[in-house]
């Protein structure tokens, strides 16, 4: 399907999206955002696809943040209606059961560390820079910055972070631990890659409990210890288990069908 704002590409069960608006540092309007959210709900059901690599065009810029021209004249109800539906589209990309790496090859800033921040990895370029400069314009992060930066770098750190509006350098950011691996640009897709065949490799639907085991240890109300137990039981429910302790026990790679 074309875009006007995404490029993408499926290679090797590997769907590429990278956000194509490189003159305008890759900002999110409301256009991209819902391209985004189109992709995500084809890739959900899409068994061609088994990880997704999420970058912005250039090299200055994976998204340098919302596009503020679309902040004039907004009203309290409007506004909210923004926050709630980039949290929709972010949710969508966080509860995705296939591995969603951000692959930062520039400025992340605001909407767009909120981007990276939704997916499950992420992998920056030696000149990636992080923040959420929101106070700088009198608002707060509306994407769920607020949420996942303490969820990945703790609270001390996010409330400085988030109230000084400071940028955080690559190898910063992964002392943090709010990246994975910092790589020379030119490595950068080829990284991300590289994780996703090992990922490919293991059992899908184990890989999806994996993700959603994860994120309900941060989700109000649920006990995670008791989610792990159902997820583990429906895990031994399938043919994947099965193939997974034939092949061990009989030394053998295992073929794994997502069943």
């Amino acid at each position: 399907m074309p875009y006007t704002n995404l490029l993408t590409k499926t290679e090797s069960g590997i769907l590429i999206i990278t956000i194509n608006r490189p003159d305008k540092l890759n900002a999110l309007n409301t256009s991209t955002l819902s391209e985004i959210k189109d992709t995500m709900k084809d890739a959900y059901s899409n068994h061609e696809v088994k990880g997704i690599i999420i970058t912005g065009a250039g090299e200055k810029a994976f998204v340098a943040g919302a596009d503020i021209t679309e902040f004039g004249g907004l009203t309290l109800e409007k506004a909210k209606n923004m926050s709630a539906n980039g949290h929709e589209i972010f949710n969508l990309i966080e509860n995705c059961p296939k591995p969603v790496i951000a692959a930062v090859n520039g400025f992340a800033l605001g909407g767009g560390c909120e981007l990276a921040m939704a997916c499950h990895l992420r992998v920056a370029s030696e000149n990636s820079r992080f923040g959420q400069p929101e106070v700088n314009l009198g608002i707060i992060p509306g994407y769920g910055g607020t949420q996942r930066l303490i969820q990945l770098i703790g609270k001390t750190k996010a409330l400085e972070l988030l109230m000084t509006a400071d940028m955080v350098k690559a190898d910063e950011a992964l002392q943090l631990g709010l990246v994975n691996y910092v790589v020379p640009q030119a490595q950068l897709i080829a990284k991300c890659l590289e994780i996703l065949e090992k990922i490919k490799a293991k059992a899908p639907l184990a890989i999806g409990k994996i993700i959603e085991c994860v994120n309900a240890c941060f989700r109000d109300g649920v006990d995670g210890l008791e989610f792990e137990i159902n997820a583990f039981g429906d895990c031994c429910n399938t043919e994947d288990f099965k193939e997974g302790a034939d092949a061990f026990l009989n030394k053998r790679k295992a073929d794994f069908k997502g069943k």
